[in-house]
């Protein structure tokens, strides 16, 4: 069993894969369905247990059908590929083989926003949460860091509902070691000027945007919200209602992203709050290139958000 040291150095999916190998040393249900995916994790999985792991190809409606036939069996699947074509690609085979039976499929797909920044739009993962979130009853993680991502393994086999988990590509070492995983979110710093609220590793760019504000005079709370379905909306308000201003961060679209379920819910609860949303524009979805140069390009670096935020709460 890796410790906490050795999982930080992760990337996001070995730290998952490897947690879930030492269970599957105990239960002979779990299952991984892949498509020509490598990865070290991936690799020692399909050699130790090469009867509980399927490489289905490049067929990943496929793969999402036979993943629900197997869960009506009584097996515990894990879909494991890459974000942007899992989500988009499936939808259908998503909604209606997985959703609309309430099958406890777990997809765990890598390759968050512009993970894969270089390969360009076909494999952006910029719609998923969108998409994912209209489906009844599908749950939703995007955690920010590979301990994180670890400890979601056993909050997965605890489950008996459809489960999504973006992950990213790369290491984040940035972690908490006394996060609560129940509540669903997790705050870093308080501070009464601003909340600043992000998913996924571009809260590591939250944290550094609240220290530069910080350097300005402006303290902020800062907010991870790794769980944005079912959304603790109990604990989201109390922390809102301190704040008269809230900036939402995320490397997703704006449309129907972490900033649209922040402004939804402080719509639907009337909560007194100025909100102001970072995250990909019109437009930036059909992009390439490295992708510091690419965030940069959508304003999602911390000093260009920091210059933004200054003058807005002026």
């Amino acid at each position: 069993m890796l410790d906490i040291s050795e999982t930080r150095n992760l990337q996001m999916r070995d730290a998952f894969i490897f947690k879930l190998y030492e269970k599957v040393k105990h239960d002979k249900d779990i299952i991984i369905i892949s498509n020509d995916y490598g990865a070290v994790s991936l690799d020692k999985f399909r050699n130790d247990f090469p009867n509980q792991y399927i490489n289905a190809g490049v067929s990943e409606q496929n793969i999402i059908s036979m993943a629900a036939g197997m869960a009506i069996a009584g097996k515990k699947v894990f879909v494991y590929s890459i974000a942007s074509f899992i989500v988009t690609r499936c939808f259908e085979q998503i909604k209606i083989d997985i959703c609309s039976q309430q099958l406890p499929v777990k997809i765990i797909a890598v390759g968050a926003g512009y993970a894969y920044s270089e390969d360009g739009p076909t494999h952006h993962a910029c719609e998923d949460i969108a998409i994912m979130r209209t489906l009844d009853g599908m749950q939703i993680y995007s955690p920010s860091n590979a301990v994180m991502t670890s400890n979601l393994v056993d909050i997965s086999l605890d489950t008996s509902m459809p489960m999504y988990i973006r992950m990213d590509k790369g290491i984040f070492s940035n972690f908490k070691e006394d996060i609560n995983y129940d509540l669903g979110l997790d705050v870093d710093s308080l501070g009464n000027d601003l909340c600043i609220i992000s998913t996924g590793t571009i809260h590591n760019v939250a944290i550094d945007l609240s220290r530069i504000l910080f350097e300005n005079g402006i303290k902020s709370t800062v907010v991870d919200i790794f769980r944005l379905k079912p959304l603790n909306t109990k604990l989201l308000s109390k922390i809102l209602e301190d704040h008269t201003h809230v900036v939402t961060i995320e490397e997703h679209t704006l449309n129907g992203g972490l900033g649209s379920i922040v402004g939804d819910h402080i719509l639907d609860n009337a909560l007194n709050c100025a909100l102001k949303r970072f995250g990909i524009i019109e437009g930036g979805i059909y992009v390439y290139g490295v992708r510091e140069e690419v965030r940069k390009k959508q304003g999602l670096n911390a000093l260009d958000m920091s210059i933004s935020i200054v003058d807005w709460l002026k």
